[in-house]
């Protein structure tokens, strides 16, 4: 009896061997999941992770600006006030052998039609258009375009770049082509801020940031070329910051600054006169490289600027954006920037607007430093 139950047992055991045997084979076959390893299912998790890390960190100048925000729809945050990618102090150099074909295949990729860029994963602190007036500095521009496009993605802003080119060889003016850059960019966007900025100015520190703020803001206070000294306090030229709200409330830049000097001297008074006042970085984060050039030819200093502008308080009301007339002769778009050719109605010599200056003791605080203007300032160009 005993011999018999022994038997049937080794037998059950070995039914049973054989068809659990059977039941893993057909059980890894067919990928089971209670019979799945538990670290394969962490490793699956920790890689969907990372694959949504990926997706959504702040993108590097060199990756593709057209990242798409985190897969959950959520609105996209701020960006943060300091951008987190900033460099500090920038190696500049013009030797280089720069061609706008050049700078094209090598920042085309972060940029849209228009020389437009915003953050993919975070909203920008401001909506800024770049304003430079423009004629025959293709060098310059190649350069220009070369450093600040990417300084302005690492800043995080939401910006296009707007080249007014002025038609013809008649005199320059460099203000009214501004004052275009401004009109022409807000058909277009809704901008909050606009920096105007000469073509031969390349900041040496990103942390420079090509904002607006609660004062107009004077960014270029550093030039090598003066030893990184400001010339004089007064000085507003170079690279300018103002809001929207700014802009509008000195009337813009004075239209009637033919030939070179005097209209940045003039948008300061407008500044004072208006009960505003200019902050600037200091000089360490406020330095630029200045790009050597001579004077461009119709673009002569003007000898009835330095006298125009014991008139700015009389002339401010009726002269700047509320009277501004140009025509648009073509606007193209390229990757790198939108380049509007503009005829700036350019009068038979230098044109004045007449007036007194009774009221300009208002701002007296800036005569003192025309003169200084009229020795120092011929260097800036």
């Amino acid at each position: 009896m005993l011999k018999t139950i022994f038997n049937f047992l080794v037998l059950f055991a070995v039914f049973s061997l054989i068809c659990f045997s059977g039941f893993l084979f057909y059980s890894k076959n067919n990928d089971l999941l209670f019979f799945t390893d538990p670290h394969h299912l962490v490793n699956t998790k920790n890689k969907t992770s990372l694959n949504i890390e990926k997706t959504t960190a702040v993108p590097e100048f060199h990756q593709n600006r057209t990242a798409m925000p985190a897969a959950s729809g959520r609105p996209l945050e701020p960006c943060p006030n300091i951008p987190p990618n900033l460099q500090g102090v920038l190696y500049v150099e013009f030797r280089t052998n720069r061609t706008l074909e050049d700078v094209r295949q090598h920042l085309g990729p972060l940029l849209q039609q228009g020389g437009r860029y915003k953050p993919a994963n975070c909203v920008a602190k401001q909506k800024v258009a770049i304003i430079i007036p423009f004629r025959n500095r293709y060098e310059h521009l190649s350069h220009w375009l070369h450093y600040l496009h990417p300084i302005l993605i690492r800043q995080q802003l939401d910006y296009s770049v707007y080249v007014i080119n002025q038609e013809g060889d008649g005199v320059f003016n460099r203000a009214k082509l501004m004052n275009i850059g401004h009109t022409e960019a807000l058909k277009e966007y809704d901008y909050e801020c606009f920096v105007f900025s000469d073509i031969d100015l390349v900041p040496l520190n990103d942390r420079n940031l090509y904002r607006c703020s609660d004062k107009p803001r004077h960014l270029s206070v550093a030039v090598d070329k003066f030893n990184f000294l400001l010339p004089y306090n007064t000085i507003f030229g170079g690279v300018t910051a103002l809001s929207r709200e700014q802009f509008l409330k000195v009337n813009g830049f004075s239209n009637t600054f033919w030939g070179w000097g005097g209209e940045d001297d003039d948008l300061y008074q407008r500044i004072v006169f208006r009960g505003m006042s200019i902050s600037r970085p200091d000089s360490v984060i406020g330095r630029y490289k200045m790009i050597k050039h001579g004077r461009d030819l119709h673009n002569d200093r003007n000898p009835n600027n330095v006298q125009k502008l014991n008139e700015t308080p009389q002339t401010i009301d009726r002269d700047g954006l509320n009277s501004l007339s140009y025509t648009v002769r073509k606007i193209r778009k390229d990757l790198l920037y939108t380049f509007i050719t503009v005829d700036v109605q350019t009068t038979a010599g230098y044109g004045r607007v007449g007036g007194g200056s009774g009221m300009y003791s208002c701002v007296c605080a800036v005569v003192s430093s025309v003169h200084l203007y009229r020795v120092s300032s011929e260097q800036m160009s």
